[in-house]
């Protein structure tokens, strides 16, 4: 086996679930392979340099065995070299720093009462969008 079509190495390597879903994610041009945009047909070799666009990441993967039938996890992962920057993985962590913490209360407030929660409801809901008037 020379040459394996990347939609079904994609699948069978366990990047994406199915092999509908790699088919499509590589019709919407979201796979390159050697930096071009690749149809679902297009044939990957040992060696070429997959890009997957997935989740807001752009993935990178060495092909280092062909396979056309799905496998176990262990062996699956022999078959690529992840080639991902490490900075790519974690592009969002930053964005995310701060924000699993719940509110902030004064230590010693106990917990809010019911007409406490709505007013914090009603000033998270509240539109602080202003529109200004043209003078004529």
């Amino acid at each position: 086996m020379d040459k394996v079509r990347i939609d079904k190495w994609l699948w069978a390597v366990r990047i994406f679930k199915s092999r509908t879903l790699a088919g499509e994610v590589v019709r919407q041009g979201k796979v390159r392979l050697a930096d071009k945009i690749v149809k679902p047909s297009a044939n990957v070799a040992v060696g070429d340099t997959v890009t997957v666009t997935k989740n807001g990441f752009h993935l990178q993967f060495e092909v280092l065995k062909l396979i056309d039938k799905r496998v176990g996890a262990p062996i699956a992962a022999t078959c690529y070299a992840d080639r991902t920057p490490p900075e790519e993985l974690t592009k969002y962590q930053d964005w995310f720093v701060g924000k699993a913490q719940g509110e902030f209360r004064e230590r010693g407030a106990g917990r809010p009462t019911k007409r406490d929660r709505r007013e914090i409801d009603t000033f998270k809901d509240e539109d602080f969008s202003f529109e200004f008037e043209d003078e004529d």
